[in-house]
């Protein structure tokens, strides 16, 4: 390490010891002050790991706990950026937080946002590049999703060695000739005798060869399942891991196989299940085993904002992040299989990290929840109080069935007095941080992130 990067590495450890003694936070400044002092800091901190990049739509956050979980198993050293800051400074400060362990096998498993992958690449190289989706988000920062695949791909391009473990179920994945190795993962728990198409307003089911609609001989949701175009022949890879049945599913847990191997996961959700069969390919080809992949999964520690449960006196209230349609059609889903009726709480704000576009809260099947009649009251809050609120009314919520709070400083009052002692928060990004930071200072949760 030159004396540049070691005066960087000491200023940025000695910030962060500093601001976590005294002022309890700072994800981001030590490694901002360190990339100030040497900009190619981060390349000298991480180039003694296997780096495992972790990006995509949705199920970034959980699939890199999974990982860690799983590599912390077999002994590793690992590094992540469990705070979720996943720019460069932040990158940074995750390496210079890590208190180093003694192992042979030292891994970084960095969750990184779509549009800092190149960012990232240019400082460190990846030993393998995790893909789980790519849907419509947030398109007022990242535009349509082929735009969003293209920042990417500009990552990509920078580790044309690293290996590929792509979700092989989504068409966007297989749109681009690629010199890298490849690991497909997917879905095959269903005959492949069916000839479907998706919903009329999914994303990305055009042919990438011929611009013809894709059919599908199965479909798990969205734009994912075992596709072809019935014009040129084009059609989901072979996968090498696959999720081969589906057992039974609740709001809290999901039962399944994976290559005929049993698996059990703490949390709802179709999506979470692939999000721990990408978690699953990831230590297959780190070379681990299944059973004790397996294990590694069946911890009952939430992440952020990902089913948190929190006891608000004596209310089990299940804290849910949704940012765009197809993770809101997915939550609806899955709380709907709730055998018991609940209240619902949707908070919504419109801040740059939520999106400042919530058009998309239009393509969420409310009326399907609604008609359910799962649901004994109804809850809207955020700074965009009165989007949610009408959502909810269009989908068919009486007025007598809906509480309306503007903003969130009363939300937690507004929750106490919900008449179902089970509560489904559904809240964007900053509406959560807000929430917990409120349920910190009012002493129902000892940390705000």
């Amino acid at each position: 390490m030159s004396v540049k990067s070691s005066l960087a590495t000491v200023v940025g450890k000695s910030s962060y010891w500093f601001l976590h003694t005294f002022l309890k936070g700072g994800s981001s400044l030590p490694g901002k002050l360190a990339v100030k002092i040497d900009p190619n800091v981060l390349h000298e901190l991480g180039k003694n790991y296997d780096v495992i990049l972790v990006t995509g739509t949705n199920g970034k956050t959980l699939t890199t706990s999974l990982i860690v979980k799983i590599m912390q198993q077999t002994g590793a050293d690992v590094v992540t950026n469990s705070t979720g800051s996943n720019m460069v400074q932040g990158i940074t400060t995750a390496f210079l937080a890590h208190k180093n362990k003694r192992s042979d096998r030292k891994v970084a498993v960095l969750e990184v946002d779509e549009a800092n992958v190149a960012p990232i690449c240019q400082y460190i190289t990846p030993k393998a590049f995790v893909l789980t989706n790519i849907f419509r988000d947030q398109m007022d920062r990242y535009g349509e999703i082929y735009t969003t695949y293209n920042k990417i791909l500009n990552g990509i391009k920078l580790a044309p060695s690293a290996t590929l473990i792509m979700n092989g179920d989504a068409p966007i994945f297989s749109s681009k000739e690629l010199p890298n190795p490849k690991i497909y993962y997917g879905f095959n728990d269903q005959t492949t005798d069916h000839d479907l198409v998706a919903a009329p307003n999914t994303d990305g089911v055009l042919c990438p060869r011929c611009n013809h609609i894709l059919h599908y001989h199965f479909l798990v949701y969205s734009n994912l399942g075992d596709y072809f175009c019935p014009n040129c022949g084009f059609h989901r890879p072979e996968l090498n891991f696959a999720v081969t049945k589906l057992g039974d599913r609740t709001p809290t847990s999901s039962q399944f196989e994976i290559d005929g191997y049993p698996f059990e996961i703490k949390i709802g959700g179709l999506y979470n299940i692939y999000n721990t069969l990408a978690a699953y390919a990831v230590g297959r080809f780190m070379h681990i085993g299944p059973k004790a992949i397996s294990q590694a999964c069946e911890y009952d520690e939430k992440v952020f904002g990902r089913q948190e449960v929190v006891n608000i006196d004596g209310k089990e209230v299940t804290l849910i992040l949704v940012k765009n349609p197809v993770g809101l059609n997915q939550v609806l889903d899955m709380i709907e299989l709730d055998k018991d009726k609940f209240s619902l709480a949707f908070l919504l704000n419109a801040k740059y990290a939520d999106g400042i576009d919530t058009s998309w809260i239009w393509d969420g099947n409310f009326e399907k929840l609604v008609n359910s009649g799962k649901v004994d009251h109804y809850l809207a809050g955020g700074e965009r109080y009165k989007d949610a609120s009408f959502r909810l009314k269009v989908a068919g919520v009486d007025d007598k069935d809906l509480t309306i709070t503007e903003g969130l400083d009363h939300v937690i009052d507004e929750i106490k007095q919900l008449p179902n002692n089970h509560v489904y928060v559904l809240a964007t990004y900053t509406a959560v941080l807000q929430l917990r930071k409120l349920l910190a200072e009012q002493g129902y949760i000892k940390n705000r992130m």
